[in-house]
């Protein structure tokens, strides 16, 4: 375990290195950027864009749906590293590998982060099309990225999870939800299943019954990284169905992404207000 750790160690360092002879300057904002999502790169003023596969020992994006892109430069005068394309537990990563950009890009310097992620709904009070911001999480992926030894210098042993989503951040997002008039902006516990097959009925009132209001694939191993390394974070997830497990329709993927794009142009105008200086 300990020689597993050292490579990964080597690893995570080679990457940094190398991205950090490409980049003038070390980014402040890590944007990961979900399913159907990544049109918050077009505002990007990019001075670096490298595809996952040139950068070292990053994994490859096996998602249609996701670019495998990174791109570095400014969103406004802010200092950006967004990922196009994030990695999934149900592709056959381990949550290690799959939050290596995560782990590299918090020590290139990036002090916040903001994740995205296309979500079903399981509060009936939500319609699909609805952006929740994450107040809290329940992680039902079973791993975690933080399992097995320690590098102290990038996080304590035990990272406080009390406070995951930054209050300051969560406040800002929904007072610039409202200034712009966009509706449908609510909070949320959102919950990370393993994947891929989605849930029964039984299991949706399952995941209800343990207080989630909307459920994915995602988000939370790159949040817990994030939150080991120190990184503020926002979370927002697009509200793209909602589960009713008593009356329990096929839920597609194809749709899922599709209404996620129609919504996207609402949560990219959302980002930009709440990192507007």
């Amino acid at each position: 375990m300990d020689n597993d750790m050292a490579a990964y160690r080597r690893r995570v360092e080679e990457a940094v290195d190398f991205l950090r002879r490409r980049s003038a300057s070390p980014p402040e904002l890590l944007l990961v950027l979900g399913t159907g999502l990544s049109g918050l790169a077009d505002h990007i003023e990019a001075e670096v864009v490298l595809p996952y596969g040139d950068i070292p020992h990053f994994p490859s994006a096996t998602v249609a749906s996701h670019a495998g892109k990174l791109i570095i430069g400014r969103l406004g005068t802010t200092r950006v590293a967004a990922l196009a394309g994030r990695f999934h537990f149900y592709e056959g990563y381990s949550t290690r590998e799959l939050t290596f950009p995560v782990r590299v890009l918090s020590l290139l310097g990036a002090t916040t982060m903001v994740v995205s992620n296309a979500a079903g709904g399981l509060n009936p009070g939500f319609a699909p099309g609805s952006l929740m911001v994450l107040r809290d999480h329940i992680n039902l992926i079973p791993d975690n990225p933080l399992r097995g030894p320690n590098i102290d210098e990038w996080g304590p042993r035990f990272p406080d999870l009390s406070q995951t989503y930054d209050p300051e951040l969560i406040a800002r997002t929904l007072a610039c939800a409202e200034k712009l008039g966009l509706n449908r902006v609510e909070t949320g516990v959102y919950v990370a299943i393993p994947g891929p097959s989605l849930e029964t009925p039984a299991e949706t009132r399952y995941l209800r019954g343990l207080g989630a209001d909307a459920v994915g694939m995602s988000t939370v191993p790159e949040v817990i990284v994030a939150r080991h390394a120190g990184l503020r974070v926002l979370g927002i997830s697009v509200v793209s169905n909602v589960n009713d497990p008593d009356n329990q329709r096929p839920i597609l993927i194809d749709e899922i992404i599709a209404e996620t794009e129609r919504v996207a142009a609402r949560l990219v105008r959302l980002i930009l207000e709440v990192f507007n200086d």
